[in-house]
């Protein structure tokens, strides 16, 4: 992707079902769970750059004794750092105590993060800050071992504000409105009310104290505390959480937006926000791994028991599309093959833009996530190719020459790695003029890849959100290679609308497609429209999530896909081309097509999955009107 976008994080899950010691004698280290949560993280390191954190559990220790170990960074590379933080740790332990090298008992009482379930989470921040305080784990803590709270999501949810209040009507005093702090105080407090209640139900059937204190975590009803906890939730979430004694859930939203996975066999349960993660890192097939049901939860019980949980009633299924697109690791055996499908939906407006001189046409992609599409684009030229050679042997008959033969063979589409992506450029020049040449060079070219005023330079990338790096960079160094035209693909269709479940793009303002709709109501007089939609949004603030129009879809009505595309075209073309710029877009349908099972598609439709979501466009409309810098949500 040309656009940097923050967006989802990445959450993985691992519960130990047999003793540490069989680890030990079965993979030869006791730290088994250390390592392979170090695999899951650093498989999901595209899901999160921003922080990384780990929480272990151990089971059964003694009061005075801790159970609980966490660990958080925000530093540059921060999964490598909390688990050199951690590796030191214990290395100094050993050293200092040799006698429990081979003694997994008493590691598991002197060793932190030995623990028999992990928790551990990546971080991209969309609209919270980057301190430490913000990175994943959250932990709650108590001196009752299952009051304990460990969470860790990859959610953003539309209703914070409601959901803080909540908590302030149950007679809390939270100490941030972050949607985290929030999600976790509400979970404890069901949590809290839940214990409570065991422990009065004991107390009357005689249980001492202490007795009802080992009886709670055995009744516990982690379903219940969860039913109670998400009725009134509504964003896309995979919601982890550990409970101090050791229970366990992942919790999906009702919409299936954001992703979770799973396995168990009788040596494990694990969870993580992708299929391949854990495929990889336990060396599992495809079929092996099953996705979590929208408005489930895999809940674990400490003694071991697994149950998948309705805790709300599903939703029309809509899965985030830009998983498919952009978000998830291309390793996956589904995504890769429809990521290669969005590359050759997109063949036949090729075909017709470069008026099918293929012959003259160079393909190539932005690095590095649009090499998937290329490769589908690329195979549907090569079959169409292969299909006018065929033709046009069948039609010379006994008339075709081996020279003929040979020109006709010669046919195959030229691919070449025109553009290069440069390590990121630091800018130390603040006067706008130099600091947009600068930032030019963020992507190079190679020279001669294209041959001057004859060959049509066609260039996929995955998405066009801003546009910005398209503008400033992509297109002023292709320029340089003086192609006969350059055509820009987009494996996605135009983003017209905010997402509010994850992912950087909540300004209207701040997405070219909007920006081409505004101003083609200014040229052709139809701008009143602008302040209509405005006056109509307003009209809806005090009505109830269920009742709210997505009225912004009235910007975009009276114009045509292509339409839009030819006015982005014209805001995103630098003045100094050399040569004709064709912008081409994705259609929706053919997204679908290529992308059946995630049919999340709000960010170009409008069509938000949850109540929350019309809400929040109208609120950006709003904003995007007055002027108002601040978050929709």
């Amino acid at each position: 992707m040309s656009d940097h976008l923050q967006h989802e994080c990445g959450i993985a899950m691992l519960r130990l079902l047999k003793p540490l010691e069989y680890y030990k004698e079965k993979y030869g280290t006791p730290f088994y769970g250390i390592n392979k949560m170090y695999l899951m993280l650093e498989k999901q390191h595209n899901r999160g750059q921003d922080g990384a954190g780990l929480a272990s559990v151990k089971f059964d220790m003694q009061p005075g004794e801790r159970y609980i170990s966490r660990i958080r960074s925000n530093n540059s590379q921060p999964i490598q750092d909390i688990f050199n933080q951690i590796n030191t740790r214990i290395s100094d332990i050993l050293k200092e105590n040799p006698e429990i090298r081979n003694d997994t008992e008493a590691q598991k009482h002197l060793l932190p993060y030995i623990g028999n379930i992990f928790l551990g989470h990546v971080r991209y921040g969309t609209f919270g800050k980057n301190s430490i305080e913000n990175v994943h784990p959250f932990l709650r803590q108590n001196n009752w071992i299952y009051r304990n709270l460990i969470v860790a999501g990859n959610f953003n949810m539309t209703n914070s504000k409601e959901l803080f209040q909540k908590l302030v009507e149950l007679g809390q005093h939270p100490k941030e409105q972050t949607d985290t702090v929030t999600i976790m105080e509400r979970i404890g407090h069901f949590l809290d009310t839940e214990v409570e209640n065991l422990y009065q139900k004991l107390k009357a059937e005689g249980y001492s104290k202490k007795d009802a204190a080992a009886e709670i975590p055995n009744q516990l009803d982690v379903a219940k505390i969860l039913k109670k906890s998400a009725y009134i939730w509504d964003g896309g979430y995979a919601m982890s959480g550990i409970i101090g004694h050791g229970d366990a859930f992942v919790i999906r939203d009702p919409a299936g937006i954001r992703p979770a996975y799973y396995y168990k066999d009788d040596e494990i349960v694990v969870v993580a926000s992708e299929r391949p993660v854990i495929q990889t890192a336990f060396n599992l097939d495809f079929e092996q791994i099953t996705e979590l049901d929208p408005g489930s939860a895999i809940i674990i019980k400490k003694n071991g028991n697994i149950s998948i949980e309705e805790i709300l009633p599903a939703l029309p299924y809509k899965a985030c599309s830009f998983e498919r697109i952009y978000f998830s690791r291309g390793s996956d055996k589904e995504i890769y093959q429809e990521r290669k499908k969005l590359g050759a939906l997109l063949f036949p407006k090729i075909l017709n833009s470069v008026d099918e001189d293929l012959k003259n046409t160079v393909f190539a992609y932005i690095p590095n996530t649009a090499e998937t599409s290329f490769y589908g684009l690329i195979e549907e030229a090569d079959a169409h190719l292969n299909e006018y050679k065929k033709n046009q042997i069948l039609k010379l008959g006994n008339n075709i020459s081996e020279e003929k033969l040979e020109e006709i063979l010669s046919l195959h589409p030229t691919t070449e790695k025109v553009a290069i992506k440069d390590a990121k450029l630091r800018t130390f020049i603040t006067e706008d003029s130099s600091r947009n040449d600068l930032v030019a060079h963020v992507y190079d070219i190679t020279y001669g890849s294209v041959r001057k005023n004859i060959d049509n330079l066609v260039i996929i990338d995955d998405s066009i959100v801003r546009g910005t790096t398209l503008r400033n960079s992509i297109l002023r160094i292709l320029n340089r290679l003086n192609p006969k035209k350059i055509i820009v693909l987009s494996s996605a269709p135009q983003i017209r609308y905010p997402d509010c479940y994850g992912i950087d793009m909540a300004r209207l303002e701040d997405l070219v497609a909007f920006e081409a709709a505004l101003e083609l109501h200014k040229e052709r007089g139809s701008d009143h429209i602008i302040k209509e939609v405005y006056e109509k949004c307003k009209s809806q603030v005090d009505l109830e999530d269920s009742q709210v129009i997505n009225y912004v879809k009235e910007i975009y009505a009276p114009f045509s896909e292509e339409e839009i595309s030819a006015k982005i075209t014209e805001l995103l073309v630098p003045e100094e081309m050399n040569c004709p710029v064709e912008i081409i877009f994705q259609s929706v349908e053919n997204l679908h097509k290529a992308c059946p099972k995630n049919l999340g598609d709000w960010y170009f439709t409008g069509d938000y999955p949850t109540a929350g979501g019309n809400r929040v466009v109208n609120r950006a409309y709003i904003n995007f009107f007055e002027g108002n810098k601040e978050r929709a949500y």
